[in-house]
């Protein structure tokens, strides 16, 4: 069942949005402020569950029948906007763990965060494994064609996620040119590259060894072919117009192999994209914004200077 949220004292900054934009129900568990639809209706190829997003005891969703985005504003905007999606293997999504707090903490920057709820192929979605990509790429049309609205750079939207999210944020950012559905209203006529990309402790490869994750089992199944298991590995798609990227992983991570951000790291070098890659010896996996008494608590930090670094902090 899902549990209320309390915000007060924020409540106030959602005034003067656009109709089309929602006050997010508090009986969903959520934390942002207002909520953006993804599609005008059904969302493409088909079939799904049905009802409400089901929540478990460590606040992650599934059950996701509507994708959506929640909208996360600074009280002194900068300008910049970054995509959050958590992780949970495709099988559900780590919002209070995950993405809830890295999206206050971004917008305690300045930045403007907006968390995805994105549908996870292993509910019968008709598109399978295509559907969470489908929902990333129209989740930042969506973030651009409301720029305006919500006092966006539209040159200065970025991408973070976490495990399968991290996986899923980085095959927005390498495949931005893939058309994952066709078009269905004006907001499709928008960019949906990301201007950078932070994954962190991401799921990069679904090929042998690094195969043994829930990633690849949602994704393509449990005997998948040589060709599939490649088509969903994140570097082997990574290209000259791939966006920056930031990657943070703990080398006692015992979910995802720290070898796969290595494999990252290498094929980014190897095409020439800017990576920063940042190690930690200790943190295991599913760290989010980090634990104060242990040193990956200083990524966040290192992110945003390496945003200052890239000129989106102004």
């Amino acid at each position: 069942m899902a549990n209320e949220l309390s915000l007060p004292g924020r409540r106030s900054v959602i005034m003067g949005l656009a109709a089309a934009v929602a006050v997010v129900p508090r009986t969903h568990a959520a934390g942002g402020l207002a909520r953006l639809t993804l599609w005008p209706a059904q969302p493409p190829g088909g079939g799904g569950p049905a009802g409400a997003f089901v929540q478990d005891d460590s606040g992650a969703v599934s059950n996701i029948s509507t994708p959506t985005l929640e909208v996360f504003l600074p009280q002194k905007p900068s300008g910049a906007a970054v995509l959050v999606a958590g992780g949970g293997g495709y099988r559900r999504i780590g919002l209070i763990k995950e993405a809830y707090p890295a999206a206050y903490w971004l917008a305690a920057q300045g930045i403007t965060a907006f968390v995805l709820t994105y549908r996870l192929p292993s509910e019968n979605w008709t598109d399978g494994p295509v559907v969470p990509v489908q929902d990333g790429q129209r989740a930042l049309r969506v973030i651009r064609a409301n720029a305006g609205r919500f006092g966006l750079d539209p040159g200065r939207i970025g991408v973070m996620g976490f495990s399968a999210g991290g996986h899923l944020c980085g095959m927005i950012a390498a495949r931005s040119a893939f058309r994952s559905y066709a078009p269905v209203d004006a907001v499709d006529e928008f960019s949906a590259r990301p201007d950078f990309a932070a994954l962190i402790y991401p799921v990069v490869s679904l090929q042998p060894p690094f195969d043994t994750t829930n990633t690849r089992r949602s994704l393509v199944g449990e005997t998948p072919t040589p060709e599939a298991r490649a088509a969903w590995s994140l570097h082997t798609h990574v290209g000259a117009d791939c966006p920056s990227i930031f990657l943070v992983q703990a080398d006692d991570d015992l979910v995802v192999n720290p070898q796969q951000s290595r494999i990252l790291d290498e094929a980014c070098r190897g095409a020439k994209v800017m990576v920063e890659y940042h190690r930690f010896a200790v943190g295991g996996h599913g760290f989010g914004i980090g634990n104060a008494e242990a040193s990956v608590a200083l990524w966040p930090r290192l992110y945003r200077l390496w945003l200052t670094s890239l000129s989106v902090m102004r």
